[in-house]
């Protein structure tokens, strides 16, 4: 990174937890408002750094250009979070139709826009980030999900994408082994770094250097207290606070229903009326139906003890 770039960057993004937020449906497959202001109050709630609307696991593809906004709205309504919104689209004139629409809606509650890496040639995936920032001014979470986009690029070219792009605020690291690829991103370029993965990675991305978290879990208080501590300088404390969350970690991050899992662990939490997803992602197995309630069960006894 040049002294210039380095001297005009945006503000990294805050340390934390930022919740991914789900997006809940009623059984009849509309947006749920109710639930939404529950979930977004209890991140609040429990000590949350912002909020992260319309992402992957809020469903944001199966969503309407109007259900977005709508989403946006209630989530801004209700939260007094900032707000990092998704962005779906790969290409840049609807990745830049769709800020523009999360601007209208939110303002400067909207604190930086996500958006995945398009192409594995950073210097494909910088001149789409600059024409966005140029049509919109807004600063950049640079998303590296291959799960999701399809995309692979390597830590290198990551690197390379952030050094020629001052707007981008922040990383989220996705890209197994995720640790390794933080502890490379901070040692060489002054953004924010944030694991996700549902808090999978989490202790190891806090020793490699990540600024928290950006994910959801059901239990996003248990994130909330790991990261609180471990910015506090207690490494043994945020090990003490994450290791009995681990069982359901894993359990709600299983391939191809984990959004259900936790929509469902949500429902059990009081948080959801309803686990109803969208196609095409899976719903929630009954085969699973007694495991999920010993996890929640086994949560509640060690609290007790």
């Amino acid at each position: 990174m040049t002294e210039n770039t380095a001297a005009h960057r945006v503000e990294p993004l805050a340390r934390g937890v930022w919740g991914v937020v789900a997006t809940p449906f009623t059984d009849a497959g509309e947006i749920d408002d109710a639930s939404l202001v529950r979930l977004v109050q209890f991140y609040e709630s429990v000590g949350a750094a912002g909020l992260t609307v319309l992402g992957v696991f809020g469903e944001a593809a199966a969503l309407t250009a109007s259900e977005r906004m709508q989403v946006l709205g209630v989530v801004a309504q209700n939260s007094r979070l900032p707000i990092v919104a998704g962005v779906t689209s790969l290409a840049t004139a609807p990745a830049i139709a769709e800020i523009e629409n999360a601007q209208a809606t939110v303002g400067d509650r909207l604190r930086a826009v996500m958006v995945q890496a398009n192409s594995g040639s950073p210097a494909v995936v910088i001149d789409h980030l600059r024409r966005i920032n140029e049509a919109t001014g807004a600063a950049v979470v640079l998303q590296d999900y291959p799960k999701s986009s399809g995309i692979a690029i390597s830590t290198d070219n990551l690197i390379a994408v952030v050094e020629a792009s001052p707007f981008v605020s922040a990383v989220k690291a996705e890209a197994p082994p995720t640790a390794v690829a933080i502890a490379r991103i901070t040692a060489r370029v002054g953004v924010s770094v944030f694991g996700g993965l549902g808090g999978q990675g989490l202790l190891d991305e806090l020793a490699a250097g990540s600024a928290g978290a950006m994910t959801g879990f059901s239990v996003p208080e248990a994130l909330v207290s790991c990261v609180t501590a471990w910015l506090a300088g207690d490494a043994e404390a945020a090990r003490a606070e994450l290791v009995p969350y681990l069982p359901l970690i894993n359990f709600e991050q299983q391939p191809g229903i984990a959004l259900a899992l936790r929509k469902e662990l949500f429902r059990r939490r009081g948080l959801f009326t309803s686990a109803a997803v969208r196609a095409p992602a899976a719903g929630f197995p009954a085969e699973l139906d007694a495991i999920a309630a010993d996890h929640l069960a086994e949560l509640d006894t060690q609290e007790v003890r």
